[in-house]
């Protein structure tokens, strides 16, 4: 756990995990633990914007959990917090589209669980 210090952060989204987020169905948010995410603090916000509308959401950050990878992450969440539905298959391997296992590697991989606000 890593407290916080009310601190802005900017951070894009694709159109699909904005709009999840927006209705409140993906409550973890997740990154690779790198030098931008490794200033995250509990108590922090984050502005999302939308990569397809330019749409704005700013959402509370409650916890952090710092995983070696997305395959430990995703055995400690219920899919429905990670932005799947329930009849969708939920795999770490989604995540690999995005960070290579190699940057998984170097960076680790955090979870970050926010509300909208």
């Amino acid at each position: 756990m890593i407290l916080g210090s009310d601190y802005m952060h900017e951070m894009k989204l694709k159109n699909e995990p904005f709009t999840k987020i927006l209705k409140g169905t993906k409550r973890i948010e997740l990154r690779l633990f790198d030098e931008k995410r490794r200033k995250l603090k509990i108590g922090d916000f984050i502005s999302f914007t939308n990569l397809e509308t330019n749409e704005v959401i700013t959402t509370k950050i409650l916890d952090l959990k710092i995983y070696d990878n997305f395959k430990e992450l995703y055995k400690n969440y219920d899919k429905k917090d990670l932005g799947y539905k329930e009849d969708e298959e939920a795999s770490y391997q989604d995540m690999e589209k995005f960070y290579s296992i190699e940057e998984q590697n170097k960076y680790k991989v955090v979870a970050i669980r926010i509300e909208k606000i």
